[in-house]
């Protein structure tokens, strides 16, 4: 039998019924604004804002910082559309190495890695690209990768309600690259699993095996 999406996990996705009226900002609404803001931060780290490498950086960033943090303007049951077909496929499905690119909200620089997404249906699948775009959703905006890892997870359960679900993210972080530690070859690996995936000890290994294979196997 399917499972049914918990209190908490329904709490992780941070209701998908008002993402669009949580929008962080317009980008046009808000340009100038924005272009404002940007402008006296390069002031304020020594910059002249008016030479002409510079002249234009405001608005870029905002087009940017639109861009990156577009999440919060999808809707998971948007992006998935008439994706979910009825089906007796019983196996594990996965799909891997999917590229992955988001903000730290700790310092907002970015992290970037690969995600691996794994789920055994109970009678409906899930269009391939349909993976990639829910964890879209979840990485372009300001994140953690403890709960990026949890909101992609909890979503599949909801859209398809399978008999388990695993993901394994794998990312370096510029936060700790760049600055502080300035640790350059480290990587973290979070996961969650739901389902199958945390109960069956034999579809969990079979999963962290495939997610840790070396590329191309």
């Amino acid at each position: 039998m399917g499972m049914a999406i918990g209190t908490s996990a329904a709490a992780r996705l941070e209701g998908t019924d008002d993402l669009r009226a949580r929008r962080i900002f317009d980008v046009d609404a808000a340009r100038e604004e924005m272009a404002d803001l940007v402008r006296r931060q390069l002031e304020l780290v020594g910059e002249d804002p008016e030479r002409d490498g510079l002249l234009r950086t405001p608005e870029r960033v905002a087009r940017s910082l639109a861009a990156l943090t577009s999440g919060y303007a999808m809707d998971v049951r948007d992006v998935v559309g008439q994706g979910v077909f009825e089906e007796s496929h019983d196996a594990m499905v996965m799909v891997r190495d999917i590229e992955m690119y988001s903000l730290c909200e700790h310092h907002l620089l970015p992290f970037f890695g690969k995600v691996h997404v794994a789920y055994v249906p109970d009678g409906k699948i899930i269009g391939l690209s349909k993976l990639p775009r829910i964890v879209e959703v979840f990485a372009r905006r300001l994140q953690v990768q403890e709960r990026l890892t949890q909101q992609i997870a909890d979503a599949i359960q909801e859209v398809l309600q399978p008999r388990g679900v695993g993901v394994v993210v794998e990312a370096a972080h510029l936060c700790m690259m760049m600055r502080g530690v300035e640790k350059q070859n480290s990587s973290t690996i979070t996961s969650a699993l739901r389902g199958v995936f945390r109960d069956d000890g034999r579809t969990r290994d079979e999963f962290l095996r495939l997610a840790h294979a070396p590329p191309g196997r």
